[in-house]
């Protein structure tokens, strides 16, 4: 029962925000009493705790799975991509500035974690893109693990790119292509180019 509410409660978070989302909203769609949630979770704060955890350990779990399967690395950011949208519902509530807001030690929490997790992945990736020639030799790892990072989290910043105007769907394609073409030998954007274009025809 605790993993359903927890997968509910995530559910809700993502589409709603974590502001909006009441305990009675939790209850009612899961069809059980507000009660039986504080059975698990003394409070909402610790809910939204284990809520994000719930997340964090979900979306780490499938990226690792992405990366076992040893794609070229230029396919293998897109396919990570794809795996965080469709987890991530395309943010629309805008979570991650709720979280911040609503709840900073555990938005500061997860940030770590988050940051660790992307520094190894992308960092694994640029050194298996430099030894296949299709990422420049000169680059800098820790640099540009660093600023994809920070780029990434600027992304969800809904004042920076209001979602009137750009879709998260079109954010993540356009930093992704930014971020792949800065860094590609020309063998690698020959990859990218050819991948760009497949991607656009069975669309």
């Amino acid at each position: 029962m605790k993993q359903e509410i927890l997968k509910t409660a995530v559910d809700m978070f993502l589409n709603y925000g974590f502001k909006s989302v009441t305990m009675d909203d939790i209850a009612n769609a899961k069809g059980i009493s507000k009660k039986t949630i504080y059975q698990y979770f003394k409070n909402k704060t610790v809910l939204v705790e284990e809520a994000v955890m719930f997340l964090f350990h979900t979306i780490s779990s499938g990226i690792e799975d992405i990366r076992d399967q040893e794609k070229n690395p230029i396919e293998e950011i897109y396919e990570i991509k794809r795996f965080l949208m469709k987890n991530l519902k395309d943010e629309k509530s805008s979570p991650q500035f709720q979280l911040e807001k609503y709840y900073p030690k555990i938005y500061h929490e997860i940030k770590e974690k988050q940051l660790c997790v992307m520094e190894d992945c992308v960092g694994c990736n640029l050194e298996r893109g430099k030894k296949m020639g299709l990422f420049r030799e000169d680059i800098n790892i820790t640099f540009v693990s660093k600023i994809y990072f920070t780029c990434m989290m600027a992304l969800k910043d809904k004042t920076l790119f209001p979602l009137e105007q750009f879709s998260m769907h079109m954010l993540m394609n356009h930093y992704l292509e930014y971020h792949l073409r800065g860094i590609c030998t020309p063998k690698g954007i020959e990859h990218l180019n050819n991948y760009l274009t497949i991607s656009q025809n069975q669309q």
